[in-house]
């Protein structure tokens, strides 16, 4: 595994995280407890020193899973967690949830809870959208927390470039987690390089475009009720897609499957910390973590990588 410096923060990560969101079991179809904790302790045991996950991951399931495997390794790993959505989870008119500070300050003492641990290394904002009377009570109590020792980094979790822009003002914000993967690479027009010439870390979410980059999809794959993929089959731009990646597929060899191609893609932008591909299995895990030792990509790769996927459906 191969570490690198998260943004200015000081905080050394690992390339390849752990992202959580699937093991809280409300989103990607079935998932078994206990095979996400083997899976977290296999990516422990491989390097991986970064977890993100969230409050509103499995109403906090996914945080409470996340204590069992970080209780007695704690000061030796970074996590992440995210603030925000549960409150607009039960309100979806998106009127302000959290305008003011203490409503944060509260939300973030309930994932310390249930992650078991006093203090948070990277805490996000959650929110995609700019309500001013959440972005400022968000950078209030941030401002607080940090203060207090309790965080060590603050970020966003959004795609919104003005609001990346809006919410650091002053120079506050030290990591952006967005999304990012060889079939949506927005983030490349203008969040990469904000983020590259103020030094602020990246966390890349989706970097295997929810599976659809590990080359197993096809037209008949079809995704159970309850998981956030049950629609793609019907929508147009799914066929073009699996028509990109099977395109992709040339670049790929025993020394590097497709998944392991995508996250080295993400990998190879200057601007990018760590990816947080999620993994309900020990063998997913391992898959994604040995593409921090894959071959780096050449010039014929990228070359090839721009014909097929700069005019990808977004």
């Amino acid at each position: 595994m191969h570490y690198r410096q998260l943004g200015n923060t000081g905080i050394e990560v690992s390339e390849i995280g752990f992202g959580a969101w699937a093991i809280g079991g409300d989103a990607w179809g079935p998932v078994e407890d206990d095979a996400s904790l083997r899976a977290m302790e296999r990516a422990l045991e491989l390097g991986v020193n970064f977890i993100d996950t969230a409050d509103v991951y499995g109403n906090g399931h996914s945080e409470t899973l996340v204590a069992q495997v970080i209780r007695q390794r704690r000061d030796h790993l970074i996590v992440s967690t995210k603030g925000g959505l549960m409150g607009h989870h039960r309100d979806p008119q998106r009127e302000p949830v959290y305008d003011q500070p203490q409503k944060i300050i509260a939300a973030f003492e309930d994932s310390l809870r249930r992650l078991g641990t006093d203090y948070i290394d990277v805490y996000f904002d959650h929110l995609w959208w700019n309500d001013p009377r959440e972005t400022d009570a968000f950078l209030s109590a941030f401002g607080q927390l940090k203060r207090e020792g309790r965080v060590r980094a603050v970020g966003v979790s959004t795609d919104d470039f003005d609001y990346i822009q809006y919410f650091d003002r002053g120079g506050v914000l030290d990591v952006v987690q967005l999304d990012y993967s060889l079939l949506n690479r927005k983030a490349e027009q203008q969040i990469l390089p904000y983020c590259l010439e103020r030094n602020i870390g990246v966390v890349v979410r989706g970097p295997l475009r929810m599976g659809m980059l590990t080359g197993k999809f096809t037209r008949q794959t079809r995704f159970p009720e309850g998981d956030v993929r049950h629609g793609w089959p019907q929508e147009d731009w799914y066929g073009a897609q699996l028509e990109q990646v099977e395109q992709l597929m040339t670049l790929t060899s025993q020394a590097r499957s497709m998944g392991q191609l995508a996250l080295r893609f993400v990998l190879n932008h200057p601007a990018v910390s760590v990816a947080i591909p999620g993994g309900k299995t020990p063998e997913q895990v391992e898959q994604n973590v040995m593409a921090s030792n894959r071959p780096l990509l050449t010039e014929e790769d990228l070359r090839l990588i721009e014909s097929v996927t700069l005019a990808a459906p977004q």
